[in-house]
């Protein structure tokens, strides 16, 4: 009977303690367990679920093909919770372990309707509320789709639904993380066997932590080799939903934060309870359909889980139109010309030296910033030229000789915020910023620029978070923006278009539609209203970001961030092809050129922290040249072909180091790989299998010459190895 251990054992010895060990875990559960009375069970060859057939119940999940008994103590099981304030207490919760279904039915032998009615709150008597799930069970996909009907009084703000009761780790020794993207980074947060609390512990009882659907519509509980996948399974966004994770009791010490290792502790169950938390609002008297979750058990590590993940995303995401410079292999050059401190740094008149530069050294494109009135984080939304800068027409005629130069302007923009010390603020638009559910309008803090004074964060320019649901800001935005497209540039980067700061509901009902609404709802339909404006000017105008979720990028292709030398390339994993772009601020920063070429991204040169000229550093520029070049050379297998990140080859070496694994259209491998010493040169060993003839090349060493499965490689150097 298979209980979940890879079992090895040599004696009888060993099998005794081997099983008893398992049983201690395990309790009397058992893979192959049949269906008890009160039980209705959904399963097929992948996985099998369990609900009460009285309290409708999540009572037992496992991957069958592992033996992983995901939920493993029917006791322990939990249906839903829901949040109904009260007028003088909002703390009035439904919770479903104090409820009866009115029905737990099979449909089908892939399917089940269970729903609950008249519900019993904590504090507000029975509510005529109803809540009907079906759950269904499809070659391993297991989707919950549910209704909440509030026929009561009470705004409903959330559901808590599926709801799993006891997660457990394969075995008692498997460690497991939660891993969701975020800034075109692979996040992670251990949950076992340390559980760090992210909420603060005057405000739970319990260790918890979220994470939320605007940043990550999927979730993936990884353990060693295998994980489950969960998704938020509606790319529109209509509402939040957050990943949260609760761990009851407690700690066994707060030092470190351990999870108890055993099932109890002073007489307490020790669970870890996971639940989607889906943020609905439903007005009294009011019928809501809560956004699919979809949970599937994957074998492997990241990469399975978000092969899942791009399975679905095939499904829905429409690949924008970008022009062939972009996708390209390029480079560009950042450059601020003014703050909110009015430093007016480089006149309109002096940007065409900057470009001459660029032609000179091949890069491609300049991103300007700083260029509006108000200067970088200064004024917004306004996209006004600015009087100590210049005129609009010396703007317009430089960006209009240097894209005759071969270099591309790209004009940094923000429309999410309203600077509060403009006269515009406040006098019209207050009226559109987002508030609170007490009526006070949100604030996000600025930046400081320079002066002691702002450094000290005494005279930031506070701003307003912009509601994107309001179609009257929609219009007002797209009129601003209008005036950037005016200037001729080639394109815009709308920076910080990622995130609204601390807001992500807009309370005020006097913006155009049903309040609350959820800001980052508004994304996409202010990016389409955006695209329609620029494509009656010119289809090839670039609409870039920074650092943006992968679904926006159907309308801001190119994608700009930083990145770390720990960062995991999660979104060129999702989308090898994407134009994704890196700053480099180093005066010798080959370790950043290094992971820019190792991840195939665009690189971004930002000397003086984006405030210099390309050749202020030359050790840098020359290395970035001298990367392009080689993916320009061999485009085949570094530019074209398709990033499996470590997928697809094994490199091992006597030094730190990193690689990754290219795949050209014909099924050639290249595996680049990475000297991360800082003195030391590393003996490194590629392992492909079944590889044909290669050869290496490197940034310094270009022509191909024969390889073997050993490299040599210097400090902070990189070889590049290619299957022909």
């Amino acid at each position: 009977m298979a209980i979940g251990y890879s079992m090895k054992p040599t004696n009888l010895k060993t099998l005794f303690v081997t099983a008893v060990g398992a049983l201690a875990w395990f309790g009397v559960i058992a893979s192959a367990e049949p269906a008890r009375a009160d039980e209705v069970i959904l399963q097929d060859a992948r996985l099998l679920v369990a609900f009460d057939r009285n309290s409708g119940a999540l009572t037992r999940l496992e991957d069958r093909d592992s033996h992983w008994i995901v939920e493993r103590r029917p006791e322990l099981g939990v249906s839903f919770r829901l949040h109904a304030p009260l007028p003088g207490r909002r703390d009035n919760f439904v919770l479903g372990e104090k409820q009866r279904a009115a029905e737990v039915r099979k449909i089908s032998d892939r399917q089940l309707m269970l729903i609950w009615k008249n519900l019993a709150s904590e504090h507000g008597g029975v509510l005529p509320i109803t809540l009907t799930a079906t759950v269904t069970l499809n070659d391993g996909v297991l989707t919950f789709d549910a209704t909440l009907q509030n026929d009561s009084g009470l705004s409903v703000e959330t559901v808590d639904y599926p709801y799993f009761g006891d997660v457990n780790p394969p075995t008692r020794a498997a460690p497991m993380q939660v891993r969701t993207t975020w800034y075109g980074n692979l996040e992670f947060d251990e949950i076992y066997p340390r559980f760090r609390n992210e909420k603060g512990y005057w405000g739970d009882f319990f260790p918890t932590k979220t994470f939320e659907s605007y940043r990550s519509l999927f979730c993936l509980i990884q353990a060693p080799d295998q994980g489950v996948y969960v998704e938020m399974a509606d790319a529109t966004q209509p509402y939040l939903l957050e990943y949260t994770f609760e761990q009851r009791p407690g700690w066994t010490d707060s030092v470190h934060e351990n999870v108890p290792p055993k099932d109890t502790i002073d007489g307490h169950p020790v669970r870890l309870q996971f639940r989607t938390t889906h943020f609905l609002f439903a007005h009294p008297h009011s019928t809501a359909k809560l956004a699919p979750v979809v949970v599937r058990a994957y074998h492997g590590d990241w990469h399975d889980g978000v092969d899942l993940y791009k399975q679905w995303r095939a499904t829905w995401f429409k690949p924008p139109h970008a022009p062939a410079w972009v996708n390209d292999v390029h480079s560009w050059l950042q450059l601020q010309i003014n703050s909110p401190e009015q430093d007016y740094r480089v006149r309109y008149t002096e940007l065409l030296k900057y470009a001459e530069e660029c032609a000179k050294n091949g890069v491609q494109a300049i991103q300007l910033v700083g260029w509006n009135r108000g200067g970088q984080d200064g004024g917004d939304p306004a996209q006004d030229t600015d009087p100590g800068l210049g005129t609009w027409q010396q703007l317009h005629d430089a960006i209009s000789q240097i894209q005759a130069l071969g270099v591309e302007v790209v004009l940094f923009g923000k429309l999410n915020w309203a600077d509060k010390t403009t006269l515009w603020y406040k006098q019209e638009l207050y009226k559109y910023a987002s508030t609170d559910p007490y009526g006070i309008p949100y604030e996000q803090g600025g930046y400081s620029y320079y002066t002691p004074t702002q450094l000290a964060g005494i005279n930031n320019h506070r701003r307003a978070v912009m509601d994107f649901q309001d179609p009257t800001y929609r219009a007002i935005a797209t009129k601003e923006f209008q005036k950037l497209l005016a200037l001729g540039a080639a394109g815009w980067l709308f920076d910080e278009n990622c995130h609204h700061g601390p807001v992500k509901y807009n309370f005020a009902a006097d913006h155009g539609y049903a309040a609350p609404g959820f800001i980052y709802g508004g994304d996409m339909p202010m990016a389409a209203q955006l695209r329609a404006a620029a494509d009656k000017v010119d289809r090839d105008f670039i609409f870039a970001g920074e650092g943006h979720q992968d679904w926006l990028m159907q309308y801001y292709p190119v994608s700009y961030f930083r990145i770390s030398d720990t960062s995991m390339p999660v979104e060129r994993y999702i989308d090898p092809q994407a134009p994704l772009m890196v700053a480099v601020t180093g005066f010798d920063d080959r370790e950043k050129l290094n992971l820019i070429l190792l991840d195939r991204y665009i690189i971004s040169y930002e000397p003086y922290n984006f405030k210099g000229h390309v050749t202020d550093f030359p050790l840098t520029l020359e290395y970035g040249k001298k990367i392009d070049a080689l993916r320009r050379k061999y485009r085949q297998w570094l530019w074209d072909a398709e990033f499996r990140d470590t997928l697809g080859a094994n490199v091992t070496a006597d030094g730190s180091h990193r690689y990754s694994v290219f795949v050209t259209r014909n099924d050639k491998r290249a595996v680049v790989v990475v000297n991360q010493e800082q003195q030391k040169t590393i003996t490194a060993n590629v392992h492909i299998p079944k590889p044909g003839r290669l050869v290496m090349a490197s940034p310094e060493q270009p022509d191909a010459r024969p390889a073997s499965a050993t490299l040599t490689i210097p400090p902070r150097s990189v070889v590049v190895v290619m299957e022909q």
